[in-house]
Formats: C-alpha cells, structure tokens, sequence
C-alpha cells in the first residue's frame, strides 16, 4: 500500500492502521468511553527518567573515577564493558588516559565499584604522576547523551551539545602526562582500525561482486528477521530502532532507498565508505558463528573487528567449557585478520550445535541498552528441582494425571492424551485446562507477579492450511488466530494502586502483545515462498533469556512494570513440520530481586511439559479430531481475575472472533 504522495507505506504504519477500532476495553468499560484518560504515564518510568537519576547520581560523585563508573554502569542496570565498548576511538583513548579504563581486557573490561581502589591514584585526571605542579593543558568534557552513551569531548573536538546530554557535561582537566597518554593511545587505536580496513575491504574484494551482494543481502534480512539494534562505526550509528533509522526494519521497507544495506547492493567496492567496509564484514562474522542472533550481542556498542574478535573469543571460552566427548577444544584464532576470524566463526556455529545437545544455551537481555550475551546454564541445582516439584503437586491436583515430575506427568500424558480434546473443569478443552493449571501453578511457585503462556487457537485449521500449502492463509491469519493465558498473583495487585481492575487490564495487555508475538513467528516456520518473504515476522526463538531491567524501553513494558522476566520458548511438532517458538512460558516480576539461571532451567521444563501437551493435541487434530481454544480473551481475563463480568458486555467490547 502506498501514502498519499505515493511511496510505500512503511510496516509500523500498516500495523498502525490495521489496529484502529480493534483495541479491547479497559478496566471493564467500552473503549473510549471514559471522561478523563483511564491511566496517565508515570513521568519517573522509563528510559529517560533513568537517565536522568543516573546523571544526578553521576554528576554528585567526588571524583571522575567514581562518576564514571556510575555512568558506566548506569547506576547498576548494565554491565560496564558494553558502555565502554560503544566509545568511538578518541573516547576511549581518553578514558584511557584518564582513568585507565579499557575494554581490551575481556576478562575484567572495567572496574566495579568493589574493585575501584584497585586503579592507581595516578590514573585520577590532572594529577600528575611525578606530583609537579602542572597546570591543565586542555579542559575536556565528559556527559551522557539522551541514548545513553557516554560522550566525552577529547582535544581538538567542538564542545559537546547540551541539546544531546541528559543534564549538563561534568568539565574535566587535563594534565600533560594525561595529554600524552591520550595521544599515544589514539595513534595506536587508530593504525589498528586502519589495519583493519583495509584487511576488510581485501577480504571482500575477493568475494567478487555476487557473493559481497549475497553478503549484504543476508546483513538486511538479518536487521527484519531480528529485533531492534543500535550499532556504532566511530560516529556512524546504524540502526533500526526510533528515531532516523538507517537500515531496514520496521520503519524503511527492504530496498529502502535510506537503508544503508540496500544501497551497497550492486555498488562497486571502491566507492564503499571505511565504516559500511566493515560494517559488512563484522555483521557477516557475527551471522556466521550463530545466526541472526548473534547480532543482538554487539547492541549498543562500536561493531568494530576487534570488538567481534574479542566477542568470538568469549564464546570459544564459554563452549570449550562443556565437555564433550571425543570433541576437541575450538582453537583460537591465529590473529585478528578476518580470514581468520571467519575460520573462527565456522567452527563456533558447529561446536554451537554440539553444546546444545548437551548443555542449556541461553541469553540474558540487558535492557537498558537492549544488549544480549549467550551463556550455558549449570546444571538443574535444589532450587531448579524445588520449583518444578511445587509445579508438578499442583498438576497432580488438578489434572488426571500421575507422577512425581514433570517428565512423569508428560508420559502419564502421552499414554492417554485424548482428554486433552475433551471438556475439562471449567474448560471446554483438556488443553486450555492444562494449559491454564500450568501457568497458574508457575506464578506462586516462582514468586513471579505474572505468569503466560501462548499458543494458537485453531489447531485443526492450521492441519488444514498445511495440508493444503496454504501459506499466503496462514499468512494472512490476525493476532485473534492466537491465545496468550495470563494469571497474575494476587500479591501483584500491589503494583497497580491495589486495583483489580488494573489488574485485568494490565493482564489482557500482556495477552494481546503474546498474541502479536505469535503472529509474529509463525511465518518464519514456513517455505519462504513470496507470500511469506513479504510477511512482517522473525526468526522464531529457540533457547530462553532472563531479561533485567526491561521496564525502559517498550512502551507496554513500561506501562505495565515488565522489570524482570524469563521468557522460554519451545517447538512444537504439527503433522509433520516442526514449529520453532510455536508457544511459550513467560514470568514477570514487577519488582523486587530478578530471576535467576535456576529459575530459568525450572521455567524450561514447565513450557517443555505444555509444549509437549500441545504436540499431542496436534497428532489428535491431525487424526481428525476436533479441538479449539475458545478461552482466554479479554472477557476471560476480566472475570478470571476481578471476579465479575465487564460492565456494559456486549460482542464489541472484547475479542471475539476466533480461529476459522
């Protein structure tokens, strides 16, 4: 669809227009028909509120040692190294110099506020190390900008831009010897970067043009399969997220003539900038060693050759730690040539596949930058086995189903699954009555204010729909295809002025964004016929995340205190074709401590044991059974947990079109 000059309307406007007059009620009443707004944004939630408690902080330490770690930090919402890893070349050169900060150090990229004492009182700006009495030569600048990076005025640059800065700029003096070191450390910092250009713009030249164009082509289908990133070149962001986006997303449609992927497409490689050259190059290694998602990993940050280098080195550590028979240690790379690296890379993506069958992968999510970093859990520990024990009691009560665990109950369940088709309490199917007890066992036993699972309404439709290689129908298919059963705590109440209202509302909320979620993936599961290349949606998860701090960014996680989650995907099969990311299980904690690598392994058997009631529900629908979830709407959410029907129901105030 085109606007009214005739360009192509962009995803996030089609989304926005396809959402008009489809938003359900709230706090029981008919959408739009309240006087006064029904919930006003708090002004102290929210990224910007955090940056500017984080400047305050800063800006009130005693020493520019102290306040940088602060701003590093952002006052404990993220770890230091990502900070100190978006800095341009001049920037970090002058912490460098300054208060001998540095990222090239993976193992401890920067100091904690525990480990402070331990950088040299020498390294404190503008006092010289012989202990003469020099006065400053320079008075730089050091501030924190509206996206949270550190910005940081270094000699011969213009002063900084208040209009950028969360607060003002903390002024900051400089001494010869620091002066010196600055330049010492920015000649180097330089001669690498240049190095590493030209050693890039080499390694493409022999690709030849059809394969840098395959290359730049897998870079932009990379940045709309995934979620939003930011990424720096020196001072070139490239990025798809708010504000001007530079690559494909959802704001500039593929081809884009302002994405900067599609216009290198056919371009000879002389006429590349030194930025898109490595650009390019870093976003390929990245791809290389895990897929799109490793991308996510380098949010936030410079994507420089060394900084992949450093990233490829840390998972070669993390995957050379799980042991594997008869399998030998991935070797380091040779140097920082890409050659090199790209041997590197290979070899990480298989070893990949061979931790996984043997270790749980997983990501925690720093959400205040949005940065990811893959981890291997630990074994299943007392506190893993402690909430799955509680989930399995509570299963055993409620559903005809025996055994100790969760691996018990799935057998019992696989023995006699056809229930699952049949009413069930106060469900009209033993899937929604599965689904339902399992969510709500999760919430207490985790100490979770929330608890959801997702999945699609129809399964006999989407049989059909396979069998038929209706993909352009699937496609096509709205957010009401799909469910998302939400059961908060009572005790959550507490976060929403003690309303349960409020609480519903907050609750139908999560389950309409699931619902989008589900829509979102289910097309990245199919043949990428035209149909579903031209369809909006992602690579679909495969391995969990613990998420901190997510309540910055997404509007919904603001407006609902989405702080702390774990999010577990599972496959599920469906005649025949394996769905990645068919369902899963979320907990959410609105406050409070955040979950922990145990809870998540506890949370990773819960949704494997729903996942796999699912597969067996589908063999039923495959076999000619019928089987529809008809619960878990907004009118569902409503008196499941205030108690009382909506006031003034009628068929336009909730969702209530279902599966065809």
């Amino acid at each position: 669809m085109t606007d009214s000059a005739g360009r192509q309307e962009s995803r996030r406007a089609a989304h926005a227009r396809k959402r008009i007059s489809r938003r359900p009620s709230r706090l029981g009443l008919p959408a739009g028909s309240t006087a006064v707004p029904d919930r006003v944004r708090d002004q102290e939630a929210g990224f910007p509120a955090l940056l500017r408690r984080v400047w305050q902080r800063a800006a009130q330490t005693p020493s520019l040692r102290a306040g940088l770690e602060v701003l590093l930090t952002l006052d404990g919402h993220v770890p230091a190294d990502i900070q100190l890893r978006a800095l341009n070349s001049a920037e970090q050169a002058a912490l460098t110099a300054l208060c001998g900060l540095t990222w090239r150090d993976a193992d401890a990229p920067a100091p904690t506020p525990a480990a402070a004492a331990e950088i040299p009182a020498a390294a404190e700006p503008g006092v010289p190390s012989n202990g003469s009495d020099q006065r400053p030569v320079f008075r730089g600048e050091i501030g924190l900008t509206t996206s949270g990076r550190i910005a940081v005025r270094t000699p011969g640059a213009r002063p900084l831009d208040v209009r950028d800065l969360v607060g003002g700029v903390r002024r900051v003096p400089w001494s010869r010897t620091v002066l010196a070191r600055y330049r010492s450390e920015l000649h180097a910092a330089r001669e690498r970067r240049a190095a590493h250009g030209a050693d890039c713009r080499a390694w493409l030249a022999e690709q030849g043009q059809q394969s840098r164009d395959a290359l730049v082509a897998q870079a932009r289908e990379a940045a709309l399969r995934t979620a939003p990133f930011v990424l720096y070149q020196e001072d070139t962001q490239y990025t798809n997220f708010r504000g001007r986006n530079t690559l494909t997303g959802k704001t500039l449609w593929p081809g884009h003539p302002d994405c900067a992927l599609s216009a290198l497409h056919g371009l000879p490689l002389d006429v590349w900038s030194e930025q898109d050259v490595q650009l390019v190059v870093c976003l390929t290694l990245l791809i290389r060693s895990a897929g799109f998602g490793r991308i996510e990993e380098a949010n936030g940050t410079q994507l420089s050759v060394d900084h992949v280098a450093i990233t490829l080195e840390r998972v070669r550590r993390t995957y050379n730690a799980v042991p594997l028979a008869g399998a030998e240690p991935v070797p380091a790379a040779a140097s920082h040539r890409v050659a090199d690296l790209d041997r590197l890379a290979a070899a990480l993506r298989e070893r990949r596949r061979q931790v996984g069958r043997g270790a749980q992968l997983y990501r925690e999510i720093h959400g205040a930058l949005m940065h990811k970093v893959e981890r291997v859990a630990a074994p299943a520990g007392p506190a893993a086995r402690s909430r799955t024990r509680a989930v399995a009691e509570h299963l055993r009560t409620h559903l005809p189903l025996g055994g100790d665990t969760l691996a018990d109950l799935g057998r019992d369940l696989a023995a006699a699954p056809g229930w699952l088709a049949r009413p069930h309490g106060a469900f009209a199917t033993g899937l929604e009555s599965l689904v339902y007890e399992a969510v709500a066992a999760t919430a207490p036993a985790f100490g979770a204010d929330f608890a959801m699972s997702r999945g699609m309404r129809s399964l006999p439709a989407l049989i059909r729909a396979l069998r038929g290689e209706s993909w352009a129908e699937i496609c096509d298919w709205d957010i009401t295809h799909f469910f998302c059963c939400v059961v908060p705590r009572p005790e959550a109440a507490a976060h929403f002025g003690r309303s349960t209202a409020a609480l519903a509302d907050a609750a139908w909320a999560m389950s309409s964004r699931m619902q989008y979620n589900s829509w979102h993936f289910v097309a990245g599961n199919l043949p990428p016929v035209p149909e579903v290349a031209a369809r909006d949606h992602f690579v679909p998860p495969v391995i969990p995340d613990l998420a901190f701090f997510s309540d910055q960014h997404h509007h919904g996680h603001v407006n609902n205190q989405v702080r702390f989650s774990i999010r577990s995907p599972q496959g599920v099969d469906v005649d025949g074709r394996r769905f990645e990311g068919f369902m899963d299980l979320r907990l959410l904690r609105c406050a409070g401590e955040p979950f922990g690598e145990q809870d998540l392994l506890a949370a990773h058997q819960v949704s494997a044991f729903i996942a796999r009631a699912t597969s067996l529900a589908a063999q039923l629908a495959a076999a000619g059974t019928g089987l529809e979830v008809t619960a878990f709407d907004s009118g569902w959410h409503w008196e499941s947990i205030t108690g009382r029907a909506p006031a003034g129901a009628d068929p336009l105030t909730g969702q209530v079109r279902r599966a065809s």
